[in-house]
């Protein structure tokens, strides 16, 4: 079946199942010059430092009693397994998660922490998973990180936040790693706000949205591993690019250089820690390749090493 972008009644449907459980996170202005009065919605704050528990939550609640009768899994990063492990938890649910060999170590012990059995792999081998929503031997749910119509319209709840206190916002910016919090978040502007502008953003390491952006088909690009693990891949997926190309606007790429530098800035401006994936919106923000006017930047997590951060704030790149 074709996979469809969330309605708007979608989206407060689940605005309802999850309330209680997700954070309505903080819309906070950054305390520094820019070309925009830059707005940041503050997921890192949610229970797992990550928007990922709105997705899970509505996946795990509106599914069938009989889909978890073997529990959940998914094939994650690490903020989606922390985001599915919590919600399993909460439902007395066993969790797996299928994680890449590069994940942070902060993000796999608060897994553990969680209860979930962890499955650690090759990206190549995570990257098939994500592709195609199978792992040999797992049983029990699967909640796509990404191409889950529940998972995107959890994630949409944020954009149905933002309106509520900022209706007359110019443009939102957003993480883009498989596109399922974009699409989400898009979904329920484009209902509510449709002249508002919703950018993408990508790390330079690996921008696979960027690079088949105008072409009438995606393109591969290497993929070259970073601090920034949240977000970026080797492709686009595909049922994923039809959603994309519909309801957003171009993509913003950004370097790991600036969003380091954004890290840092977070931190000494407004006491705030966001993992790279989450400073990337603010990266891209502060490039002025936004537009000017009231733009609002998810920080979508907050999940970072200690070392890492550490090495940021010395001035340096982990």
């Amino acid at each position: 079946m074709k996979l469809q972008a969330p309605t708007l009644e979608d989206i407060q449907a689940a605005a309802r199942r999850i309330a209680g459980v997700a954070l309505r996170s903080p819309l906070v202005e950054l305390n520094c010059a820019a070309p925009a009065r830059i707005f940041l919605k503050l997921e890192n704050l949610q229970p797992i430092g990550s928007f990922k528990v709105r997705g899970a939550a509505n996946a795990i609640a509106s599914a069938d009693r009989g889909q978890l009768a073997d529990g959940v899994w998914t094939a994650s990063a690490g903020n989606m397994a922390q985001g599915v492990a919590w919600n399993a938890r909460r439902f007395g649910l066993s969790c797996t998660a299928v994680v890449p060999e590069n994940a942070a170590q902060t993000k796999l012990d608060a897994i553990s922490r969680l209860g979930a059995r962890i499955v650690k792999v090759p990206f190549d081998d995570w990257w098939r998973v994500l592709m195609t929503h199978r792992f040999e031997g797992m049983n029990g749910l699967f909640v796509h990180p990404v191409s889950n119509a529940a998972v995107m319209a959890g994630n949409g709840t944020i954009g149905l936040e933002i309106l509520e206190e900022m209706p007359d916002l110019e443009a939102v910016v957003i993480p883009y790693g498989g596109g399922g919090l974009s699409v989400g978040i898009a979904a329920a502007i484009r209902a509510l706000k449709p002249p508002a502008k919703i950018h993408p953003v990508e790390v330079e390491t690996a921008a696979p949205l960027a690079a088949s952006w105008g072409c009438a088909e995606t393109k591969t690009v290497p993929y070259t591993p970073s601090f920034v693990d949240g977000i970026g891949g080797k492709s686009v997926l595909p049922e994923i690019w039809p959603l994309a190309t519909s309801l957003l606007d171009a993509p913003i790429v950004t370097s790991v250089q600036a969003i380091a530098d954004t890290i840092r800035l977070l931190v000494e401006r407004n006491r705030i820690l966001a993992e790279g994936a989450g400073a990337a919106s603010v990266a891209a923000a502060l490039s002025g390749k936004a537009g000017s006017g009231k733009v609002v930047c998810i920080v979508s997590g907050g999940n970072l090493d200690s070392s890492k951060l550490a090495t940021i704030l010395s001035g340096k790149i982990p």
